[in-house]
């Protein structure tokens, strides 16, 4: 982990005063933000309203709260209920530019991010990347998607949405509640005020200021698989003993935390966010196995020895409350489209 990541954690979510330096560039991003949400609202940029209804999974801070696994919790449950679901990424850490692409389970992460990849390979359902969301909401449309759920899309505000959901990391919060670069948010807190659905992943968080109520969910390990396929094994099955995690994700202590709850001793290798990884990288001199989160493992080749592993996570909810929401969802893209 570098010294600058350490550094930024400390003014994001601790009492570092030298922080304080980042809040005149705070105050240029609030501008920007304050002209860019009137040109919306005037018009002088347009709101784009595709021929299907849009379900937006964001955040208002920088940084990973869980929001993938609530995409795929999302289209496996509207798939249940009839609908099908297509996914668009910005494809963050990918190198396409200036067109829409479609995904697969075998697209290249170092092509289209290794986000849409893993949508792909778990959602199993239709994924496009493009910086433009709007063109790739209308590639999908074209491929029968009834239904676009946007990932990370809360701040993309070209593109018409008919349902917000706010995934929010209870461990972390809002952080100090200062607008980048002096804090995490993206947007203002009280932005969560006008979101359909707040989702806190760890738990619940309190946002009593803001008069506004999370639903907390949990993140629930799968078995560990080796990257070549020939083994899955349950994680309780490494208690007691060392491994190398790897994790380029918004929040590499969530995996870490994970593994050690298993009784699993951990040598940290914190990766930036999207960060690419190369099979030699992972070559630490000892036979220890090397363990890896499922969005970095979608990164290396499956021929990989068996010392690979990576551990898939999945949304876990109360059954009541699920369907309670999925209801919601379920009723407002009905009266989008019409059907009710």
């Amino acid at each position: 982990m570098s010294a600058s990541y350490r550094w930024i954690h400390r003014v994001w979510y601790g009492d570092a005063v030298s922080g304080l330096i980042l809040l005149p560039l705070s105050g240029i991003y609030w501008a920007v933000l304050q002209i860019r949400r009137l040109l919306f609202r005037y018009g002088l940029i347009r709101i784009h309203k595709v021929a299907v209804p849009v379900v937006i999974v964001g955040n208002i801070t920088a940084g990973g709260t869980g929001k993938t696994p609530t995409v795929l919790w999302l289209v496996e449950a509207l798939r249940a209920r009839g609908f099908t679901p297509g996914i668009v990424s910005r494809g963050y850490g990918g190198s396409h530019s200036g067109t829409s692409m479609r995904v697969d389970a075998d697209s290249a992460a170092s092509v289209v991010g290794d986000e849409p990849v893993l949508l792909a390979k778990r959602g199993k359902c239709p994924v496009a990347v493009d910086s433009d969301r709007v063109r790739a909401a209308n590639m999908l449309i074209e491929d029968g998607v009834d239904v676009v759920i946007a990932d990370d899309g809360l701040q993309h505000m070209r593109l018409h949405r008919d349902y917000e959901i706010c995934v929010i990391d209870a461990s972390r919060g809002l952080g100090n509640k200062r607008l980048l670069p002096a804090g995490p948010l993206r947007e203002s807190a009280r932005r969560l005020q006008s979101v359909d659905l707040i989702l806190s992943n760890g738990g619940t968080i309190d946002l009593a200021a803001l008069e506004i109520d999370a639903t907390g969910f949990e993140l629930q390990a799968g078995d560990a698989t080796r990257l070549n396929a020939s083994l899955a094994r349950p994680l309780q099955g490494f208690k007691g003993t060392t491994v190398h995690a790897v994790a380029g994700i918004g929040n590499p202590d969530r995996f870490y935390d994970l593994l050690r709850g298993y009784g699993i001793q951990v040598i940290e290798h914190s990766l930036k966010d999207h960060a690419a990884i190369t099979s030699s990288q992972l070559n630490f001199g000892d036979n220890f196995n090397v363990f890896m989160t499922e969005k970095d493992a979608v990164k290396l080749q499956r021929n990989a020895n068996d010392k690979f592993w990576y551990v898939p996570v999945d949304l876990k909810i109360d059954s009541s409350i699920s369907t309670n929401i999925i209801n919601d969802i379920e009723f407002r893209i009905r009266e989008v489209s019409g059907v009710v």
